[in-house]
């Protein structure tokens, strides 16, 4: 299936790092600080750090309160903070009835019940502002009548937008017609030289049940249109080819005219093929086999004798394996196959796609699958299981395996991606994505060399982030 030129371009900015220290250190009097994480998705940052208050004193009459600040510039965000309270501060504001020093979000404790440590976690909206914002710890220190006494700031760490390229997803060409097929094979047994269908022959049931079951499966379904039947029957090279072929022949028209009589198909719906007598898949058996002279076995049958002499030839020249064959391979070897050809409509109301979606996915072609996901928010679970179904349904198209290769980057499932990159072939697209996933493994060196060649071969996109990986890496 070929891609169109369309290409939708997604901005992914949620891998964050942030230069925070991991060790614990006192960075205001009294109270350390370690594990300092800023992390951003999508709208919102988080920021999360461990406190040790463990060594801070507190006054009877004093109160401290700690306030995690982002600054850059002339902007900045108050967090909500943690105030620690000397008994007679702390009864003060209970006994007349005042807030504390900060709103209701303030973490609050008495000075003789706070705890050795807290695990500090606060989630705020994101602001662009913030990339490059410098996050500390405020202390500030207070005594009667809330009069300001001291303060401190400590350096806790910068948050810094980690590099996420741009990546490419492509749309798949809409198929004009959606046409597929289910195929199988059938072993009708037929007596002695017959041509006449027994239903209840041996395992007739059995065998019959399974072609009808396959026609079942489309042709109850409204959203499918069967185009045609096909039949092929084989027969065995034990007699002679002429009887062969006679059999083959006839013993296809029967099975199509018991098809025809269960079903009311239009008269050029069924079609029909014969192949006298089934060399190759003896040639498979033989091959799979352990035979003696299973070589030799197999020359003869690659040989350009005719099919009678050839048969005969092996019967004389090595009777015990010819009868091995004759009990063990030969019954396989007489089989009708089938394949069911049909249509599928087309799909174009995202509902209706998400539903076919969730229950018979085979029944949606490239394009339908993405359109579905532009339903998405791009790092979701339902955005990547979109293009995950559509590779399963599609596991060898390039661009169905470059799609999935894109939302496997998009959350930082790198094996994954390098999965799906192994069959998304050499396209501008494909090379670029293996440089977008070089980019955030860290691989420099390696992003830029398919980026360039990307470069190289017309895509846009990839000259702009070599631009911006130059730039952050200055």
């Amino acid at each position: 299936m070929k891609k169109t030129s369309y290409i939708l371009i997604l901005l992914l900015g949620v891998g964050l790092t942030a230069e925070a220290q991991n060790s614990k250190q006192t960075v205001v009097d009294g109270v350390s600080v370690s594990d300092v994480k800023m992390e951003r998705n999508g709208a919102y940052i988080a920021v999360d750090m461990n406190l040790g208050l463990k060594d801070l004193a507190v006054e009877g009459n004093r109160a401290v309160l700690l306030t995690p600040r982002l600054v850059n510039g002339s902007d900045s965000l108050d967090l909500p903070s943690i105030g620690i309270y000397g008994r007679r501060r702390y009864y003060f504001y209970v006994r007349n009835g005042e807030s504390l020093l900060t709103d209701k979000d303030e973490m609050s404790y008495k000075a003789s019940e706070k705890p050795d440590g807290i695990a500090y976690h606060n989630i705020v909206s994101y602001a662009d502002w913030m990339n490059g914002a410098v996050l500390s710890l405020h202390r500030s220190d207070y005594g009667c009548c809330n009069t300001l006494l001291a303060r401190q700031d400590g350096t806790l760490g910068r948050h810094t937008e980690a590099f996420f390229p741009e990546l490419v997803f492509v749309q798949p060409e809409a198929e004009i017609m959606k046409s597929r097929s289910l195929s199988g094979s059938a072993y009708i047994d037929f007596p002695v030289d017959q041509t006449v269908i027994y239903p209840d022959y041996r395992r007739n049931t059995v065998e019959l049940g399974k072609i009808q079951a396959t026609i079942d499966s489309v042709r109850n379904d409204k959203d499918v249109t069967i185009t045609s039947v096909w039949l092929k029957g084989y027969a065995s090279p034990e007699s002679p080819y002429k009887h062969n072929t006679e059999l083959a022949i006839g013993r296809t028209a029967a099975l199509k005219k018991h098809i025809g009589q269960l079903y009311s198909f239009a008269d050029n719906v069924i079609q029909t093929d014969y192949e006298p007598e089934d060399w190759a898949g003896l040639r498979r058996y033989v091959e799979q086999s352990n035979i003696d002279h299973r070589a030799e076995i197999l020359a003869l049958i690659d040989s350009d004798m005719e099919p009678d002499a050839k048969e005969w030839k092996i019967k004389r020249t090595y009777p015990e394996e010819y009868r091995f064959m004759l009990q063990n391979f030969y019954p396989a070897l007489r089989h009708t196959d089938y394949r069911i050809d049909y249509n599928i409509r087309t799909f174009s109301d995202a509902d209706e796609i998400k539903r076919i979606m969730a229950e018979r996915p085979q029944k949606l072609s490239l394009n339908e699958f993405y359109l579905v996901a532009g339903q998405y928010e791009p790092g979701t679970d339902e955005f990547t299981d979109v293009f995950q179904t559509a590779v399963r349904m599609f596991p060898n198209d390039e661009t169905a395996n470059l799609n999935a290769a894109n939302a496997a980057i998009r959350r930082d499932d790198f094996g994954t991606a390098r999965r799906y990159l192994d069959k998304a072939g050499d396209s501008a697209e494909a090379v670029y994505a293996r440089g977008a996933l070089a980019v955030r493994e860290g691989d420099y060196d390696t992003a830029c060399r398919y980026l360039n060649k990307a470069k190289e071969m017309g895509l846009e996109q990839a000259g702009r982030t070599l631009d911006e990986l130059d730039k952050r890496r200055k």
